[in-house]
């Protein structure tokens, strides 16, 4: 086997091979499929170590005319997929992105850790809850004001389904967040693309908690591989928050789901009122490095510092 990291374009990519690393990948997730990839990233290629049994995938685009690896919208962790991940094959890895994207801003994944201090990387959060035990086990771990918000959308005769239609998540999503999300219109349909793909193979749904007057209050879309329940996509209406009905909607979710080899997966986050929330569930930390390397030329690098803290 080569012990050399080969850089291959998309075009060229093994997809067959690509995917079933993936698949049997100890730190697989669903993010670096083949499929969701050529969905969500603009470009994509990779990094290879041997006939597949390490890969990386290399999510670019352009700006100025000059190329940058970015973290695509709805994509939480990539990094390096594959058995037996160490500390040197980690530093190869990076090592091994060419030096043409001059600015690398990549968030990997929980196998990708340093046991040493890298000053490339850094900790971010992700929440994690196991779905194996009995429902009235992991209800009894929620906190106080999880219970307390579940019985107040009881009591307001709110209703749960698994059957909503991701244009309405999708709706509430873009009203929610305004202009402070960071994903396009175009994410968004390329986002819709991916959930059709997935739902007709079994692998997404989307829920919602819905008002005895039938106005959808809470939503999301979950997707599954990997023994993962990926909270993706969240759309809440504005008053949902007052009746619960957000608590209440992650709370049918895992009714619906406990006693299986399921792991809900949060998704973050490094937002300290979210992190308490996905907490109170009873939801574990699951660390994870983010990459940045800067090699911007100055007078970008002086643009970059100036938007950024506009």
């Amino acid at each position: 086997m080569p012990d050399t990291i080969r850089y291959l374009p998309r075009a060229v990519i093994n997809i067959e091979t690509w995917d079933r690393c993936i698949s049997h990948a100890p730190n697989g997730l669903i993010y670096a499929y083949s499929f969701y990839l050529d969905n969500m990233a603009r470009h994509w290629d990779a990094l290879i170590w041997g006939d597949y049994e390490c890969v990386m995938p290399i999510t670019w685009n352009k700006k100025y005319g000059i190329p940058y690896l970015y973290q695509p919208a709805f994509t939480a962790s990539l990094g390096i997929f594959g058995n037996k991940i160490t500390d040197s094959l980690i530093m190869e890895f990076i090592r091994s992105i060419p030096s043409r994207y001059k600015l690398v801003e990549i968030d990997m994944n929980f196998g990708n850790k340093l046991s040493l201090p890298n000053q490339d990387t850094h900790l971010r959060e992700n929440y994690i809850l196991d779905l194996k035990n009995p429902y009235e086990k992991i209800y009894a771990g929620y906190r106080d004001n999880i219970k307390r918000n579940c019985k107040k959308a009881q009591q307001l005769n709110c209703r749960y389904s698994n059957m909503v239609a991701v244009d309405e998540v999708i709706r509430l999503s873009q009203e929610q967040m305004g202009k402070q999300s960071a994903a396009s219109p175009e994410d968004y349909r390329r986002f819709k693309n991916l959930f059709h793909f997935l739902h007709a193979r079994g692998e997404a749904t989307a829920c919602g908690v819905y008002m005895d007057t039938g106005e959808l209050m809470a939503s999301c879309v979950f997707f599954f591989s990997h023994n993962r329940a990926y909270y993706i996509l969240v759309g809440n209406h504005p008053n949902g928050k007052t009746i619960g009905a957000s608590h209440f909607l992650i709370d049918r979710f895992i009714a619906e789901h406990a006693g299986k080899n399921l792991l809900l997966d949060f998704e973050g986050s490094d937002i300290r009122n979210l992190a308490f929330f996905y907490s109170s569930f009873g939801a574990i930390e699951e660390s994870y490095p983010a990459l940045h390397i800067n090699r911007l030329p100055w007078w970008l690098r002086l643009i970059k510092n100036v938007k950024s803290k506009m």
